[in-house]
C-alpha cells in the first residue's frame, strides 16, 4: 500500500501540516502541496453543449501523482468551518476529471482508495469542524472511496496543536493503523 498525503493548508508549518506530519512519522509517503501548483476554480461546464473546456494549469499532474496510491490523507486547517479554499479547488475538479475522456476510469480508480482527513482550527473544531468532516464523508461516498478516520485538532497560532493531547493520540493511533496496513 502506498500513502499520497494533499496539504490543502496556505501556511508553511502550519497546525494542520504539523498534526499530519506527526501522523506520518515513519512512514513512507508522497507529500503533495496543493499551494506549490496553479488549480483553476471549475467552471461547470457539465450541461453546456461543448462540455468542459481544457484547463491550462497544475491539476491534472496532481491526478496523475495520487492516482496510482492505495491511501490518501487530506490534510487541511478549518477555514470558515470547512476545508480551505485551495482543497475545495482541487476537489471541486473531481467535477471535469469525471467527465475527461483522458481519464475515462477515474470514478472506479478513485472506487479502490482509502481516505483520512486530517484537519485543524481554533474555534472549538470538534464540534464546529463536525459538517465538514461530514462533507468530506459525502465527497468520499459519491466517489465510492472508503472513509478510514479523521482527527479534528484544536489549534490557532503556529505550533498551538503541540498543546491539543487528544489529537496527538488519535495521530498516534492512525499511524499505528497505517503502519499495520503498510506491513500486510
Amino acid at each position: 500500500m502506498s500513502i499520497a498525503v494533499i496539504y490543502g493548508g496556505t501556511r508553511t508549518n502550519g497546525n494542520s501540516e504539523e498534526l499530519t506530519k506527526y501522523t506520518i512519522q515513519g512512514l513512507e509517503v508522497e507529500s503533495i502541496f496543493l499551494t506549490d501548483y496553479t488549480i483553476q476554480p471549475i467552471v461547470d461546464g457539465r450541461h453546456a453543449t461543448e462540455g468542459f473546456h481544457e484547463v491550462n494549469d497544475d491539476y491534472n499532474a496532481i491526478i496523475e501523482r495520487i492516482l496510482p496510491h492505495d491511501i490518501f490523507i487530506f490534510s487541511t486547517p478549518i477555514y470558515w468551518y470547512s476545508m480551505s479554499g485551495v482543497m475545495k479547488n482541487f476537489i471541486d475538479r473531481w467535477s471535469q476529471t469525471l467527465r475527461d475522456i483522458n481519464y475515462p476510469q477515474f470514478k472506479e480508480k478513485m472506487a479502490t482508495k482509502k481516505a483520512y482527513v486530517i484537519a485543524v482550527g481554533g474555534d472549538q473544531p470538534n464540534i464546529k469542524g463536525l459538517p465538514m468532516i461530514q462533507q468530506f464523508q459525502h465527497i468520499f461516498d459519491f466517489m465510492g472511496i472508503t472513509f478510514e478516520g479523521y482527527i479534528l485538532g484544536e489549534g490557532n497560532k503556529p505550533g498551538d496543536i503541540a498543546e491539543d493531547k487528544n489529537a496527538l493520540y488519535a495521530a498516534e493511533q492512525i499511524q499505528k493503523k497505517l503502519k499495520e496496513g503498510l506491513s500486510n
